[in-house]
């Protein structure tokens, strides 16, 4: 689904989850555009806010906007919001400096509040803009073109939050003879009509998907890509159901790396990181897709970066730095199903049977998990009931022979099925296995999707 969720727990009927990212001590230092803060009131505040899904403020994080979470007692929190009633948001400029405020209104903020704030600030600021392109192009028509040359670089330099102006601002310099203007992206549609028609366009392509509809969930997916190709959120929906769902890892290469050309949310490079990552790992570069993951998780954290992490190392016999990526993930969402059965075949394998059993039988109807859930089995001793819930993974989950003999390949190989490897059931279940992956331990992703 896009990437967006650990496995499943995202509401169905949202596709733009806002890529909010939740400030720490050690972050580097923020240098350019817009930062936008939420200082949410409570835990379960900001688990149910409306904040967290919308496709306005997804854009933006495409166009140099920050989005922060932050709590109150931090020294920005003390700088922007002292004494205020939480929830608040803030806009500031990268120096820490209060722009613009949205103050809750009987304990809640709403996200119409949030968009309105941070369209109003970049309404000025275009406004600005507007005006330097204007004085350039009067000091242009009164001769004095190095002034003019001077006032359009200024605009061009712009282009990450006004990628339309900067675009004006290149063309009259090329038309000035000015030679070194590097190509301007265009940016995504921000009207909220057009927007809200892209938007339901992806969210019949996440239904479609959900009920395993793959072809027309393509379709959905591809038509919302075209109605703005600025957009990245469609292409990472496309992305990961072309390396997930169907296989055709061809086309999720060319998607992803699209996704990591142009100018795109965090989250949607941190999917496109990923999904090359494990296929890249699976192709047998391991080293190389090891990097690309991590550089997933530093560009935004994603609970399937971190499963997936763990597993690559616990296929490395490296036990500290798997549980390490468990916590990871449990620690974006402690709650999610599919975060504690993917823990539970690690605790399976490390002298807790028992309480890895409790989670899978709670969680057994979750057929996208069914893979993880036979890893518990597994170890456990019941191979009978491993095998078939790797049975229901193999042929009730994954519908298409390119990614069934990728699974079953990574099974083949993976270390919690190392009791089964020499049954002849479990050879004759994996007999499409497309060969790669000749590892010891783990494949690096078996585990987790």
């Amino acid at each position: 689904m896009g990437g967006m969720s650990s496995g499943g727990a995202m509401p169905t009927q949202q596709v733009y989850r806002v890529p909010w990212r939740v400030t720490k001590p050690d972050d580097a230092p923020i240098h350019e555009g817009l930062l936008l803060y939420w200082f949410p009131s409570s835990v379960p505040e900001f688990q149910k806010s409306s904040l967290l899904y919308s496709r306005t403020l997804s854009m933006y994080a495409t166009q140099c906007v920050n989005l922060l979470v932050s709590d109150a007692s931090t020294p920005e929190g003390t700088k922007l919001v002292a004494g205020d009633k939480l929830p608040v948001a803030v806009l500031a400029d990268p120096n820490g400096n209060l722009v613009a405020k949205a103050e809750n209104k009987d304990g809640y903020l709403k996200v119409e509040q949030v968009e309105k704030l941070l369209e109003s600030e970049v309404k000025k600021r275009e406004s600005a803009v507007k005006e330097r392109l204007e004085d350039a192009k009067n000091k242009a028509k009164g001769g004095d073109n190095q002034a003019a040359i001077q006032e359009y670089r200024t605009v061009v330099e712009q282009k990450c939050l006004f990628p339309g102006k900067a675009k004006d601002a290149a063309k009259a310099l090329k038309k000035l003879g000015v030679s070194d203007v590097t190509e301007i992206l265009d940016g995504p549609i921000m009207d909220h009509g057009r927007g809200a028609k892209i938007e339901r366009v992806l969210r019949d392509g996440l239904q479609a998907e959900n009920g395993a509809k793959y072809v027309e969930a393509e379709r959905l997916y591809s038509q919302a890509h075209r109605m703005d190709p600025a957009d990245p959120v469609p292409m990472r929906y496309l992305g990961e159901l072309y390396r997930h769902h169907t296989g055709e890892w061809d086309k999720a290469r060319e998607t992803f790396d699209a996704i990591l050309a142009m100018q795109s949310d965090p989250m949607s490079r941190a999917v496109a990181l990923h999904g090359l990552g494990k296929m890249t790992i699976h192709e047998g570069e391991f080293k190389k897709g090891l990097a690309l993951m991590e550089q997933s998780v530093a560009t935004y954290p994603l609970a399937l970066a971190y499963r997936n992490l763990s597993v690559y190392w616990n296929s490395e016999g490296d036990a500290a730095k798997a549980d390490y990526y468990v916590k990871k993930a449990l620690g974006l969402d402690p709650n999610d199903p599919y975060n504690l059965v993917f823990a539970a075949a690690f605790m399976a394998g490390n002298g807790h049977g028992e309480e890895a059993l409790k989670i899978a039988r709670e969680n057994e109807a979750l057929l996208p998990a069914s893979y993880n859930l036979a890893a518990v089995y597994a170890q456990a001793g019941q191979k009978e009931k491993a095998l078939a819930l790797l049975k229901r993974h193999f042929f009730q989950y994954e519908r298409y022979e390119a990614v069934r003999s990728k699974e079953m390949m990574e099974a083949r190989v993976d270390a919690v099925f190392a009791s089964l490897k020499q049954d002849p059931a479990f050879v004759a279940l994996t007999d499409a296995a497309d060969g790669k992956l000749k590892v010891q331990g783990m494949s690096g992703s078996g585990a987790s999707n």
